[in-house]
C-alpha cells in the first residue's frame, strides 16, 4: 500500500506558496498571523 504523502514541489508552491497566500485577503491574514507569532518561514 502507498503512503499518504506523495511530496511534488510544483504542487506545494501553487497550493500553500507565498505568491499564492499573498492574492486573497484570508491567505495575508495567514501570513500576518504568521508573523506575529515569529515563525521562521511563513510559507513553503
Amino acid at each position: 500500500m502507498k503512503r499518504t504523502y506523495q511530496p511534488n514541489n510544483r504542487h506545494k508552491k501553487t497550493t500553500h506558496g507565498f505568491r499564492v497566500r499573498m492574492r486573497s485577503t484570508d491567505g495575508q491574514n495567514t501570513l500576518k498571523r504568521r508573523r506575529l507569532k515569529g515563525r521562521a518561514r511563513l510559507a513553503p
